[in-house]
Order: C-alpha cells, then sequence, then structure tokens
C-alpha cells in the first residue's frame, strides 16, 4: 500500500488495534507500580505522547516518555517499562529496554516482532503484537490503542479508554468527507510556505505528530511551539515581516479559557508579521476522540501536501542511509 492507502485505512486500523488489546489478558505486576516509563522513537513513541496527554487527568501515577537509549535513573521494581518499537529493532528501544530489565522494571511490549518480540516471549514479558510490514509512522492507532490497554490492564487509570476508542471509530467514518476537505485545505494553506504550530500545552503529541509527518510523508521543515510557554519567549521572535511563514493553531473546543484568549492576543500581533493564520478545531466529545480527529486530519494532508509538492511520501532513503551508517560501528 502506499502512505495515501495506509492513511485512508487508519479507522480500520482502530478497530483491529481495539480488538487486539480486548484480547489480552495480563499477568499482574509483582511489585506495586509507582510511575510509568514508555521508551519508543518515531511513530512508535509518538504515541506515548500522546497518551501521556490525554490520560494526564486520570493517571494514578506519573507517565515518562523515554526517547534514548539510557533510561531515567528511578526506574525500578516499582516501574512500569513499556517497550514500543513497531520494528522490534529499533536500536535506541532496545538498549532502554535491556536497561530496565536490568533495573528489575515490569515489562511490557508492544511490537509487530523482531529482537523486541523474541525477548518478550524469551522472558515471559506481557506483550502485544501487531501486524507489520508497514511503516511505523502509519501504525499510530496500533500503538496508541495498546498503550491504553496496557495501561488499563494494569489498573492505572479508570478512564473508559478503549470505549472511547470505540466512539472515536465511528467519529472518523462518519466525519471522514469533512476530515478530507479540510485535510486539503490545510495543504493548500501550506504549499510554498513554512509551517509553525502552535497549541496548548496538553496537544504538545499531536502538534509533534504533524511536524512528524510534514517531515517525512511532505518532506518540509517546520517548528512548533506551545501555549503559554511561547508567550513567555518566542513572543518576542515575532518581529520581522515574513510572508512565507505560515502558522497553524491546533485547538480545542475545551482548551482553557485564559488559553484561548492568549491565542487571540497572539493573532492579533503576528497579523502583522504574516497574512497565514489558520485555527484548526478538532471534533469529539473525549479527549481521545479529539486526539484521533486531529491525527487523521493531519495524516491527511501531510499526504496531499505529498502530492502537490510531487515528492513520494513513502520515501525516507535518508533514514536508512543514517541506519546503515550506525550498523558498521
Amino acid at each position: 500500500m502506499n502512505m495515501k492507502e495506509l492513511v485512508d485505512r487508519f479507522p480500520t486500523q482502530l478497530i483491529e488495534a481495539l480488538s487486539i488489546a480486548q484480547s489480552k489478558a495480563f499477568k499482574p505486576s509483582k511489585h506495586a507500580i509507582h510511575n510509568i516509563v514508555v521508551s519508543g522513537l518515531g511513530g512508535s513513541g509518538i504515541g506515548g505522547s500522546i497518551v501521556a496527554e490525554i490520560l494526564t487527568d486520570s493517571l494514578k501515577v506519573p507517565f515518562y516518555v523515554n526517547k534514548d537509549y539510557s533510561i531515567p535513573a528511578f526506574v525500578g521494581k516499582n516501574t512500569l517499562f513499556i517497550a514500543s518499537s513497531y520494528s522490534g529493532n529499533t536500536e535506541e528501544t532496545l538498549a532502554a529496554l535491556e536497561k530496565a530489565i536490568n533495573a528489575g522494571a515490569e515489562i511490557a511490549c508492544i511490537t509487530s516482532g523482531g529482537k523486541v518480540l523474541e525477548m518478550a516471549k524469551e522472558n515471559d514479558f506481557n506483550y502485544l503484537q501487531v501486524p507489520g510490514g508497514m511503516p511505523p509512522r502509519s501504525c499510530l492507532g496500533y500503538s496508541m490503542v495498546q498503550l491504553m490497554g496496557i495501561v488499563s490492564n494494569y489498573q492505572l487509570t479508570d478512564y473508559p479508554c478503549l470505549e472511547k476508542v470505540s466512539a472515536s471509530i465511528d467519529l472518523l467514518i462518519a466525519q471522514k468527507e469533512t476530515i478530507q476537505t479540510q485535510a486539503g485545505q490545510l495543504a493548500d494553506f501550506l504549499m510554498d510556505r513554512m509551517p509553525i504550530l502552535y497549541t496548548s500545552s496538553g496537544m504538545e503529541g499531536i502538534a509533534v505528530r504533524l511536524r512528524q509527518q510534514l517531515n517525512e510523508n511532505s518532506k518540509v521543515l517546520c517548528w512548533h511551539h506551545i501555549i503559554p510557554e511561547m508567550n513567555h519567549n518566542e513572543l518576542v521572535g515575532w518581529t520581522t515581516p515574513n510572508h512565507q511563514l505560515a502558522v497553524v493553531y491546533l485547538r480545542s473546543k475545551n482548551e482553557y479559557t485564559r488559553t484561548a484568549e492568549r491565542i487571540e492576543f497572539l493573532q492579533k500581533i503576528i497579523a502583522n508579521y504574516t497574512p497565514h493564520q489558520l485555527n484548526l478545531f478538532s471534533k469529539g466529545n473525549s479527549g481521545i476522540e479529539e486526539a484521533f480527529y486531529l491525527i487523521h486530519l493531519c495524516d491527511w494532508s501531510s499526504v496531499y501536501l505529498a502530492e502537490k509538492r510531487n515528492v513520494d511520501a513513502m520515501d525516507i532513503d535518508i533514514i536508512n542511509r543514517l541506519k546503515d551508517h550506525l550498523s558498521t560501528f
């Protein structure tokens, strides 16, 4: 399948992911869980960031997302360490997993195969296996739903995550035409411009996801920042008119009132430097629904922009070259 076909089947992927998450019973942890660490990179890691933000108000323990070879010093027997690697061979995740095992952490894995799956089976870890053979960035639905399933399995949240995933599927199917129309408009808006993504702090993972998709699928650079933090630094950087800049605000109808007021003020300031500003509001009756709505819309926009720029959304040759280079050391 090409990237457009993969994006189109995202609701189907969520249906499959939900079935996987609901079908497996986990062995209970030997020790009480005091914190969660999710270790993953790229398409396998951003799901952790988004889930951590979505569940922040319902989680019973701290949730840390790790994107490196190392692990935090606090990881120990009271840590639920989740290794998330779509391929199962991500070298940073494997290194972190080894360290977590040595630290005596409770281990759970999300993967399609590779070394991570081998280690999970050999050590009798809890694990969830997803379908393989696709680009990791096209499988965010699998990783996010499995993460929510694991957190629920360990009874670290009372939030009905998987019920909300089911509602998200209905929303995406019902809003398919609207989502694709909005995505096409966003791609038109970003064409031949430098994207700048702003959002509230509770939605940073979604902004990072869009940035990553624009990087990998559309082959463009961009940056993001969060509000209110950017009001204390980046706001001062807006001093020079530049009509090549295009600002996208990823927004929720439930955003904090003071944040909404900050955005309104920010837009008036930025209007002095670029005429290109766009509000993109989520839809849905829960944080999970809103997240999946924006993720799907933004994925579509990255593919549409790739088409407009006449680039191959599937091509990641430079990343493969880096991996080949590292394999020689």
